[in-house]
């Protein structure tokens, strides 16, 4: 074991670990979830902590052998090496001042032993005076959060645009399809096969517009403004050199906020990001319940479009398959839904110069992220691109429906249409056949009135490909 000591007092730490006493205080404290920080985040406070060391290098406040230490470490840290000494859990109190911490210790105990130290040494790197030297967790955190949603929301939209091309590539395909409108679950009018699936396509299309939208507001990091937005502590050259500095060492294009007060206190753009992921899982279950009542059956329901068979769906019904897929869709998309309920919260409850809450945020925000980049990539590999449709069924539906007779009004009117769908429901027959047992038009009038094709509009909304991938 190793003594640390902070303002609080003194506590044994492993001799092994690269942590220190600060995260073994918020371990203890903050048994929340039993999660770690997002493994993206943490890369991100990795990339922070080596541009910060770059950049007070050039400053002439670290000597070379301090800032080289501590970049080496960062390196192996966004590498993927030491993230078991993360040890914090995902949501805490203090700001995510214990993930700051985190990341300054385990930096700190690495570079220490890259310039062959002991772990706790700190006279030769100091977590708080050389690695967090001109930063504070108030623009540390939000910046990596920022960071981290915006490469999270790259991987989301790349996903929805594979879905697009898939949902493209139905739309055509079943475009020559004839199949029931319905409204309110009851017969409407005809309507192509096609124009249902290009519905989903444009719907899935804003959403990704509304990410990408979402997006550029993540570009923006208040890195320099230190605890409030002010710079205190923070030399000159560090203020206007840290972000140019992060974008040279990673191949990033991020920016300094306008106003590093307003960026420091206020989450709205993490609120508008969540809010937009809301409303793609919104659609996300119209479109997977839809699946499920279009694929119903499959004898005794709609039955007018078929799922890839996945795996069995009971325990006791031999050959019973279930719409697993759309299912797990819909939950990933409930929990979306229920996610941002709390990241709006916590935005809403920011006092003052600071907002406390941006752990559970961070939490909440990446859950979403990462849920929505999976479960539209089931969707698309798992369902949209095995679905295929029941083209005789839909036929059938649609002739045996006694809605067609909508097409009468223009020729007869309403209430004779009526009079006609109901006796043809009555009858047991097809509208066709009431008109023709009743004499009242022609064969040339009741087939030009009957081609069902043309009471379809034309399907304008059906894009190429070459369209979705302007997205």
């Amino acid at each position: 074991m190793r003594m640390e000591a902070d303002s609080m007092g003194s506590m044994a730490i492993p001799e092994e670990v690269y942590y220190g006493i600060q995260s073994l205080r918020a371990k203890n404290n903050f048994n929340m979830t039993g999660k770690p920080l997002h493994p993206l985040f943490i890369t991100n406070l990795a990339r922070i902590k080596k541009a910060a060391a770059f950049t007070n290098y050039e400053a002439g406040l670290l000597t070379k052998e301090q800032a080289f230490s501590i970049m080496k470490a960062c390196d192996e840290i966004i590498d993927g090496e030491l993230r078991d000494q993360f040890i914090v859990d995902a949501i805490q109190g203090g700001a995510g001042t214990s993930a700051n911490m985190n990341a300054n210790e385990v930096i700190a105990n690495r570079a220490i032993e890259l310039l062959g130290g002991r772990k706790g040494n700190y006279s030769i790197i100091h977590p708080n005076d050389h690695v967090n030297l001109a930063q504070s967790t108030n623009d540390v955190i939000p910046s990596a959060g920022k960071m981290t949603t915006a490469e999270l929301l790259k991987a989301a939209v790349a996903e929805l645009k594979r879905l697009c091309q898939a949902l493209n590539q139905k739309s055509a395909e079943f475009n020559p399809i004839l199949k029931m409108g319905r409204t309110q679950l009851q017969d409407a009018v005809p309507i192509r096969l096609g124009q249902s699936f290009g519905a989903y396509l444009n719907a899935v299309k804003r959403d990704a517009r509304r990410l990408i939208l979402a997006g550029d507001e993540m570009l923006s990091l208040n890195l320099g403004g230190t605890a409030v937005g002010s710079g205190m502590n923070v030399s000159p050259y560090y203020y206007s050199a840290i972000i140019p500095n992060l974008n040279k060492l990673f191949g990033l294009d991020y920016k300094q906020a306008a106003d590093l007060f307003d960026a420091t206190q206020n989450l709205d753009g993490f609120v508008q990001v969540s809010g937009c992921l809301k409303s793609c899982a919104v659609n996300l279950t119209k479109i997977c319940n839809d699946l499920r009542l279009l694929s119903s059956g499959p004898r005794t329901g709609l039955g007018e479009i078929n799922l890839p068979p996945l795996q069995n769906g009971s325990s006791i019904m031999p050959g019973k398959v279930n719409p697993v897929i759309p299912e797990v869709v819909n939950q990933a998309a409930f929990q979306i839904i229920g996610n941002d309920a709390a990241i709006t919260w916590a935005a809403a409850a920011g006092q003052l110069e600071l907002n406390a809450f941006e752990p559970v945020l961070f939490h909440d925000l990446f859950e979403s992220l990462d849920l929505l980049r999976q479960a539209v990539q089931t969707l698309t590999n798992l369902c949209i691109t095995g679905i295929t449709a029941n083209e005789e069924r839909c036929r059938k539906l649609l002739e045996e429906s006694a809605c067609v007779a909508t097409a009468l009004c223009p020729a007869i009117g309403y209430e004779e249409a009526a009079r006609i769908a109901k006796a043809a429901l009555k009858e047991g027959v097809s509208v066709k056949e009431v008109v023709r047992k009743e004499n009242i038009l022609s064969e040339e009038e009741m087939e030009k009135i009957f081609d069902l094709f043309p009471m379809t509009v034309a399907p304008r909304q059906v894009f190429c490909i070459e369209e979705v991938r302007k997205l």
